[in-house]
């Protein structure tokens, strides 16, 4: 039976660590998902206001089918900066796509391959008249520098600002291992429109995914049913722009870039079945998906890729319901 691992985090995923950074002052966050090796790369994006940076590089049949890192931030559009700090950490310790292994010129360095993704909290409160530049440089670079196997959920990193619906958001995480040893996690700053509570309840739509109490154990009446047309505590005044949850996959199976664009796609299921509604035009998704390869994929491949889509799906539901869940705690405490 497949079970959480040891850390109940993404990075129970050998060859990736995950660094934090927060800037309480302003309430904003960035965080990073650091790969130890460039690991095969690919991205869904949904809903109706979106913010990235070098997605379109992995689209497929482009030139570089691996990246370095990915950014999760929040700042809105300032927010993409960030991914400038981390290319700077990554400059620094000298790695980047070397041109399909073709002698290097002396003095030019490797450019670092660093897709992000942000969310909006420009609104939600904290000391946005920063001037100039923006924090958000150096929020990624102290997120690079801070990359480790263990990180803070909750009122942490890129969900230090977020909220979902009516509630705190956060960022949250979780992980799931295999009877055949292949691993996949998933870390997401949840920053919604729509609710992950069942209307009227302190039950999460993610609760039938729930494993050991990870986010509180709470379950729906037995006569509880549930009205189509009641979407709880989602924000009801949403503006265009304003809401997103952004996530990223890993892995330690061997994906092709098509494989992993497939996983991203099946990964989107796991916001259906943990935020209502989702997708909406007022909300920005975007889901990475990271191999390591260093797991090969056993049995007929299109069945492989199947399980490791569903377990992603699954995954990602728990770890929006953990970083609500967290951050919920953080603030009543």
């Amino acid at each position: 039976m497949a079970r959480p691992g040891a850390q109940n985090l993404i990075t129970d995923v050998a060859g990736f660590k995950v660094g934090n950074a927060e800037d309480h002052k302003v309430r904003t966050g960035t965080t990073v998902i650091l790969a130890d090796e460039p690991a095969i790369a690919a991205v869904a994006v949904a809903g109706g206001g979106p913010g990235t940076r070098e997605t379109d590089l992995l689209a497929g049949g482009t030139l570089v089918e691996a990246v370095d890192a990915i950014v999760l931030s929040g700042g809105s559009a300032f927010g993409l900066a960030a991914a400038d700090g981390v290319v700077s950490g990554l400059k620094a310790a000298d790695r980047g796509y070397g041109f399909g292994g073709a002698p290097r010129q002396p003095g030019v360095p490797l450019p670092p391959i660093v897709p992000a993704a942000i969310l909006y909290d420009l609104a939600n409160g904290g000391d946005k008249d920063w001037g100039d530049p923006s924090p958000y440089p150096t929020l990624g670079r102290a997120a690079f520098d801070a990359a480790a196997g263990s990180f803070a959920l909750g009122v942490a990193g890129a969900g230090t600002g977020a909220k979902a619906g009516t509630h705190a958001g956060g960022l949250g995480s979780a992980s799931i291992v295999t009877d055949n040893g292949i691993t996949v996690g998933a870390i997401t700053a949840v920053n919604c429109f729509g609710s992950v509570f069942m209307p009227g309840t302190d039950v999460f739509w993610a609760w039938p995914f729930e494993v050991d109490g990870e986010f509180g154990g709470a379950r729906p009446p037995a006569d509880y049913a549930v009205n189509a047309d009641d979407w709880g505590s989602a924000k009801t005044n949403p503006a265009l722009g304003q809401n997103t949850t952004i996530a990223c996959i890993a892995t330690d199976a061997a994906l092709s870039p098509d494989q992993a664009k497939r996983v991203a796609q099946m990964a989107l299921s796991g916001l259906s079945r943990a935020i209502r509604p989702v997708f909406a035009p007022v909300d920005g998704v975007a889901i990475f998906v990271m191999s390591s390869a260093k797991q090969p994929l056993t049995g007929p491949a299109p069945m492989a890729v199947a399980r490791i889509g569903e377990l992603a799906a699954s995954t990602l539901s728990r770890a929006v319901a953990r970083g609500v869940y967290e951050a919920g705690r953080q603030i009543k405490a």
